[in-house]
């Protein structure tokens, strides 16, 4: 078995604490919206809104949002250690033209990485192949088993109300980034 070098993360509800969108969606579609509501990926199918509904108002917020997520509980002890090990490369859906406000975020909070890469897209395999990443963490589901399936890579699925279902064997749950770190000594 080769030894890991390259981690690939994700960095909204991975990194970001997955909570992170419900008081915009609580100040847009209503205070009575709970994370635990937030049982699909797809916003739209929990708040019966249309594609282009929830897109329009995603394109608005973003840019917020992104500025003032918290970081994940536990994730930045655990961050600064991999840094010394490993190489942590970031691989993002957020759009391009966010880069800025991406790594203005890193900085604010002091997130270690090697390179931070926005795809504009949820498809990351392209991104991760490129760079060679060894294991993926994860929270979106379909692109979880996507990479481990195409890759033939570990995936670390951060557990969330979205991304419930059963998994390959190639996918781990974890519910903390210390479980996550434990978990990665093992792969």
């Amino acid at each position: 078995m080769q030894k890991i070098k390259r981690l690939g993360i994700d960095i909204d509800g991975t990194v970001t604490c997955p909570t992170a969108l419900v008081p915009y969606l609580q100040r847009s579609f209503g205070s009575h919206i709970k994370y635990e509501d937030i049982t699909a990926y797809d916003l739209g199918v929990v708040l019966h809104k249309s594609a282009e509904e929830m897109y329009d108002w995603f394109m608005a917020n973003q840019e917020e949002i992104y500025t003032h997520s918290p970081v994940a509980e536990g994730a930045l002890p655990v961050l600064k250690e991999w840094s010394e090990q490993y190489e942590l490369f970031y691989i993002s859906a957020r759009y391009g033209y966010l880069d800025r406000v991406t790594s203005d975020w890193f900085e604010k909070h002091g997130v270690p990485f090697h390179h931070i890469e926005l795809t504009g897209s949820h498809d990351k395999i392209e991104a991760a192949r490129q760079h060679q990443v060894d294991v993926f963490f994860e929270d979106k589901l379909d692109n979880a088993i996507a990479i481990n399936r195409e890759l033939g890579i570990p995936v670390v699925l951060f557990d969330t109300p979205y991304n419930q279902s059963e998994l390959p064997a190639n996918v781990h749950r974890v519910y903390t980034w210390e479980e996550a770190k434990t978990l990665l000594k093992t792969l």
